[in-house]
């Protein structure tokens, strides 16, 4: 039989809080008629719209096929546009449009008051501690992770971001999990 002591594994609590933390969210967003991973797109794009597509499936830790997929539904359904990169017309931008403008402070909302269940009995003390340990521990990781840089993923500058404003108040970034609470 198969054994593996995870009531001792830091690693398992944060991945079964992460999923009961998305599958809140993704109950939160159904109402506003938008998926979690649609969300997390949006979330991105209030830290740059513009976004070259590439860039966003890295941070987002997804396959740009999957992400390709994720988009053409956000397109079709009006919650972005991409545009061709003026100095190479094979690389897309990301913007969000004014439909998801409209509704983003409905959205952020969701968060919020995932966030407030979240941390419901938490001191904030007990947070910034939180906030410590999580911190302590990527920079545990980083340490053995090997230093590698995709050249293919990176945006090399050629591109010139579209313009347009920002969604308002952009999301804290977690590099554990795009979900921003």
């Amino acid at each position: 039989m198969l054994q593996y002591d995870f009531d001792n594994s830091p690693g398992y609590w944060m991945v079964i809080t992460t999923r009961a933390i998305r599958r809140g969210m993704e109950a939160e967003l159904a109402n506003e008629g938008i998926t979690l991973r649609q969300w997390e797109v949006l979330a991105w794009l209030t830290i740059e719209n513009g976004m070259a597509q590439s860039e966003l499936a890295e941070r987002l830790g997804i396959e740009a096929p999957t992400l390709a997929g994720i988009l053409d539904r956000m397109e079709r359904d009006g919650w972005v546009e991409r545009q061709a990169c003026l100095h190479d017309r094979r690389k897309k931008r990301l913007r969000a449009t004014a439909k998801a403008h409209a509704v983003w402070q409905r959205m952020a909302e969701c968060a919020h008051r995932m966030r407030a269940k979240c941390t419901d009995g938490i001191s904030p003390a007990e947070l910034l501690q939180l906030k410590s340990i999580c911190e302590r521990i990527r920079a545990n990781v980083d340490e053995v992770l090997p230093r590698v840089v995709d050249s293919s993923t990176t945006d090399s500058g050629d591109c010139v971001p579209v313009a347009g404003a920002d969604l308002e108040a952009p999301p804290p970034v977690s590099p554990l999990t795009s979900v921003q609470l």
